[in-house]
């Protein structure tokens, strides 16, 4: 069991990407801190996971909130005793819609949570890191690599500011030589992101369809990237460090592509706007 001993906190963990995290984590040994914002959700995920033989325990959290995060990082030191790995994992999302449709509050917000969010935990991580020991793992996401991201503008711009966060954290805590800082991109997954209660402009609704075809072609089972993230944290703190993962390459990515090429070519995909 390669992270018995070790205790890992998973932040959006109730749900999604994010429960797979935990879960991989804990199926391995580790002692899971699950979070989310909501606290009856916290209960849940931890009582499941309890009842499956996993050890877990967990809080509430905003991390668009410092002093969320600051409760989180402290109750995971108080309950468990120290914190090996942390997963900078929710995220949200506003949908897909045009920027200029999105309230001003709306795109505060996802700045909050999905960019903000990672820079409260790593304020608190490294230097805990940089004397214990232990890895710090940023979950991108669409728009990571720089690429356009329309009609998801705003959660692309912040996916793209967490990769270049995480390069230059990675570059800042190589000094210690016991601090690991990594990205993780898990490819586009089938989460609630994508499910019914999605925002999408009425012009969009056309374009919409076409995502359960592109889950089809390009999509990667959620336990496929727990287990990665699994993979991850059970590597020695140090060893190297501004590692960005990915899921979707090679022959997958390969595979993939030809998929969409024939689902377009079919009419299944039609072009977007």
């Amino acid at each position: 069991m390669p992270l018995q001993g070790k205790v890992v906190v998973v932040t959006g963990s109730t749900r999604g990407i994010g429960r797979a995290i935990a879960e991989a984590c804990a199926e391995r040994g580790a002692t899971v801190v699950v979070s989310s914002r909501t606290a009856v959700a916290v209960e849940a995920a931890v009582a499941d996971l309890r009842a499956a033989g996993r050890s877990a325990g967990g809080t509430a959290c905003d991390v668009g909130r410092p002093e969320d995060v600051r409760a989180l990082f402290a109750y995971a030191l108080k309950a468990h005793g120290s914190i090996d790995v942390w997963f900078n994992n929710a995220g949200i999302s506003l949908g897909y819609r045009s920027l200029a449709e999105c309230s001003p509050e709306e795109l505060r917000r996802i700045a909050e949570v999905n960019l903000l969010g990672v820079e409260y935990a790593a304020h608190l991580l490294l230097p805990y890191f940089s004397a214990h020991g232990g890895a710090l793992v940023n979950v991108s996401g669409r728009g990571g690599r720089g690429d356009a991201t329309p009609y998801t503008a705003a959660y692309g711009a912040t996916k793209a500011a967490v990769l270049q966060l995480t390069k230059s954290l990675a570059a800042e805590s190589k000094r210690f030589g016991n601090v690991s800082v990594h990205a993780l991109l898990p490819g586009m997954v089938e989460t609630d992101f994508y499910g019914p209660d999605m925002r999408v402009s009425p012009d969009l609704e056309m374009s919409a369809r076409n995502i359960p075809w592109v889950l089809r072609a390009i999509g990667v089972p959620k336990r496929e990237v727990g287990e990665l993230a699994a993979r991850i944290a059970a590597r020695e703190p140090g060893r190297e460090t501004g590692r960005v993962y990915r899921t979707a390459r090679g022959l997958r990515a390969m595979r993939g592509v030809a998929r969409l090429v024939g689902y377009r070519m079919s009419g299944r995909i039609t072009r977007e706007p």
